[in-house]
This record gives C-alpha cells, sequence and structure tokens, in this order.
C-alpha cells in the first residue's frame, strides 16, 4: 500500500503526520545515504528527467540536505516501493522547513502583523509542451519564473526546467512504469498543503495539462478545497510532432476530424481497445499517447472493424525533443528498410555543440513509418522506447518523410 501523507498546517507548528495501513518505521539515515549515493550515479542523455539521474538530485539538492556520510557497508533494496518511501522520508524535514518559511512570509505580507488571516495562494497547472523551451507560451514563462514551488513530472525537459528562477524549489513527482515517486493522491495533498500557506505553486507537466496529464482531477481536487487553480495551456505531442514531420491532423478531402486515444487506462476504467469499433473511421485521424504495449492488439481490432490494413501510420519516438543540439544534417535513409510500406527514419547527428548561425536546432529522434498492418513489428524491429506518439491515419501520407516519397528531405529543424 502506498505511502499516504498529509501536511499539517495548524497555526502553533508545522508538522507531517502520516496516515497508513501499516507502521512506518523510521529510515536508517545510512541506508538513505546509501540509496541516494547508489541512485544518484546513474546519469541519462534522456532530455526528460529520469526518475534517480543524477541530475534530479542535483536539481532537488535542497530537499536532502542531511549530513551525508559514505557508509562502509550497504545493501541496496531493490523493491521500488522501499525506494520511494525512503526518498520521501529524507525529503519530508525541508518540506517542512519550507512549508514554515512560506508561512511567515505571508503573514509579515498580510495584515502587517495584527494577525489578519490571509487568503491561500494560487495553483497553476502549466504546460510545457513538447520539450523545446521555445516553444512556451509567455505566460507560462512569467510563472514558472516567478514560483514558490515547482512540481515538475517526468516529461518537463531539462531545458524547460533551467528556466525557472533562481529562490524557487523543484519537487520531482514524476511517474513511470513500476514506479511512482508520488501516488496521485500524495501530489494532490503537496499542491494543497503549499497553497494554503499562501504560496505560489506551479504544476509543470509535459505537452498540454489536461490531455492525458491528469490536471483535471488535480484542478477538481483543489477548486473542492478552495483553492484557485489557473490553467496555462502547452502544446500537446500530437500538435508538436506533427508539426515536425509536416502531418495536417485534419485535411480537407483527407481527414475530418482527428481523435487522441490513451493506449492505458485508469485501473477500474474502460479498456481503451473498446473504442477501437468508433475508432475505425479511415475520415479520421486517430493520435495513440502511451501506446507501445497495447498497439499490436489496436491495430488488429481497427482492422477487424474496417480500417484498411494499408493505412499510413508512424510511431515517433520522444519527438520533437532535442537529444542533443547538434550541427544541421540531412537525414539517413537507412538502407535496411526494404519492407513494402514501411520506412525508418533517423536523424543523422554529429557531436558538434549547439546549432549553426540559423540557429537550427536538429533531434536525435527515431520515427517508423509503416502501413498499419506492418507497424507494430516494425516498431519492435526498432526497439523504440517510452515515451512514443503513434498517428494512424490516411493524412501520415501527406508527410514529406513518408517512404513513397522520393525525394531526400532534410532533417526536420526545431528553430522558428
Amino acid at each position: 500500500m502506498a505511502l499516504v501523507y498529509k501536511v499539517s498546517l495548524s497555526s502553533s507548528s508545522s508538522s507531517f503526520s502520516f496516515a497508513n495501513t501499516k507502521s512506518f518505521n523510521p529510515v536508517n539515515p545510512n541506508t538513505i545515504s546509501c540509496s541516494l549515493h547508489f541512485k544518484s550515479s546513474s546519469s541519462s542523455s534522456s532530455p526528460f528527467t529520469e526518475k534517480h539521474s543524477l541530475e534530479r538530485y542535483q536539481r532537488d539538492n535542497w530537499l536532502y540536505n542531511v549530513k551525508q556520510q559514505e557508509p562502509t557497508s550497504c545493501s541496496i533494496s531493490s523493491d521500488p516501493e522501499s525506494i520511494r518511501q525512503n526518498d520521501i522520508a529524507l525529503q519530508l524535514p525541508e518540506l517542512k522547513n519550507l512549508l514554515q518559511v512560506l508561512r511567515e512570509k505571508r503573514e509579515e505580507k498580510c495584515g502587517d502583523g495584527k494577525g489578519e488571516k490571509c487568503g491561500p495562494g494560487n495553483v497553476y497547472l502549466v504546460g510545457t509542451g513538447p520539450g523545446d523551451p521555445e516553444l512556451l507560451t509567455v505566460k507560462a514563462m512569467r510563472v514558472i519564473q516567478n514560483a514558490d514551488l515547482l512540481l515538475y513530472d517526468r516529461l518537463v525537459s531539462n531545458d524547460v526546467l533551467d528556466l525557472v528562477g533562481p529562490n524557487a524549489r523543484l519537487l520531482y513527482v514524476g511517474k513511470t512504469a513500476g514506479y511512482h515517486s508520488r501516488t496521485q493522491e500524495e501530489i494532490h495533498q503537496l499542491l494543497l498543503s503549499f497553497a494554503e500557506v499562501g504560496a505560489n505553486v506551479v504544476r509543470l507537466k509535459g505537452g498540454d495539462p489536461l490531455v492525458f496529464g491528469r490536471g483535471g482531477e488535480e484542478m477538481d481536487f483543489l477548486q473542492q478545497q478552495g483553492i484557485q487553480v489557473k490553467v496555462i495551456p502547452g502544446i500537446t505531442a500530437a500538435s508538436g510532432i506533427a508539426a515536425e514531420l509536416g502531418i495536417p491532423l485534419t485535411h480537407r478531402g483527407v481527414a475530418n476530424s482527428v481523435r487522441f486515444l490513451t493506449g492505458h487506462s485508469r485501473k477500474g476504467g474502460a479498456d481503451p481497445l473498446f473504442v477501437a469499433e468508433n475508432a475505425a473511421d479511415p475520415d479520421s485521424t486517430l493520435v495513440v499517447y502511451m501506446g507501445l504495449s497495447t498497439l499490436p492488439s489496436l491495430a488488429l481490432k481497427l482492422m477487424h472493424h474496417g480500417l484498411p490494413s494499408n493505412t499510413p501510420a508512424v510511431a515517433i519516438e520522444r519527438g520533437t525533443t532535442p537529444q542533443q543540439r547538434v550541427s544541421f544534417k540531412t537525414l539517413e535513409l537507412q538502407p535496411e528498410a526494404t519492407i513494402s510500406g514501411m520506412y525508418l527514419l533517423k536523424c543523422s547527428i554529429s557531436s558538434s555543440p549547439v546549432v549553426g548561425a540559423a540557429g537550427l536546432h536538429a533531434f536525435a529522434i527515431v520515427q517508423v513509418f509503416a502501413e498499419l498492418k506492418d507497424l507494430a513489428h516494425e516498431i519492435t524491429s526498432a526497439e523504440l522506447l517510452s515515451p512514443t506518439l503513434i498517428i494512424i491515419g490516411n493524412v501520415v501520407s501527406l508527410s514529406p518523410f513518408w517512404p513513397h516519397s522520393s525525394k531526400e528531405v532534410p532533417c526536420f529543424a526545431g528553430a522558428i
């Protein structure tokens, strides 16, 4: 059972209490030190915040303000829940201190020390788009730079997080398969607790917060508690990736509608594959988020319900995110991609730093173009990783990268 905590905000003290179905045992400092040392030792070239990356712990090091001593011996627990609880326990003292500071700051500003009660702060749900900081809205930039506390997801890029103001505090609450650094209920309580002491709290989400981002759940919870929530939209993955690949999600005479579908359902919810009957529309575009594992079944169901097996489709791994800023190159046309209807695109990149004079950003992105009947197999062959977006529909053939186009095309650029 996940650990659920509530931050107590009584006027006398700022304390943390635990509600558990099982007892919570204090964590041995050596175990925490060992665990943190172990986790910090890994690094990744991912543009995103990986769950135990060195970048994450460097960014959030204010949370680990404890005397770290190299343990003489340590055994690392392989149990994700134990690691998660250790991490939370280590963060609690500094979270408590930050709450106290923010509450005192509010009381100084409101009422001139006469004890006048002040209202709660605001919570901003901010969409950070596909990863390129230049695609942020002006409002998102302003809110990010003026926040007191920012809770950020795994799919918020490192480049975006570099824009956070120097006095703000960052807290990672990302989720990956098999490891949730915070449950959704814990995230709700964190947002509420800091808003109640008058802080400007920003919830950073990759893409758009209201498109498969659970922003609606957070907004509903906070509004029921009397907290004002402001949503700042971001460019969702479907729009960002389609723009990079030159795919119009709707196009006169080709697709008159577009449908977004998640490949995973909430526990207890409807299986997303059950919508295949209604989604099998040749005049519509289907965009599948988080659908790597369920694509084989989805493709079969779509074809079973009448979608032509040769419908164009594309899967894009980490689309529009700058894995590495490199000199502008052309696409390397893969000679092994000879299967009918399938084409594998990879950016040919160099190790040279950053961009040319025109400010062009090349992206280390892998895309698999295929007919629907072949797509699942070719994704497996290309070993695509999450996050991968899938676009299915006749509009895919309008992309200049579609394999039936004979001309060589340049590696798409992210600068505008």
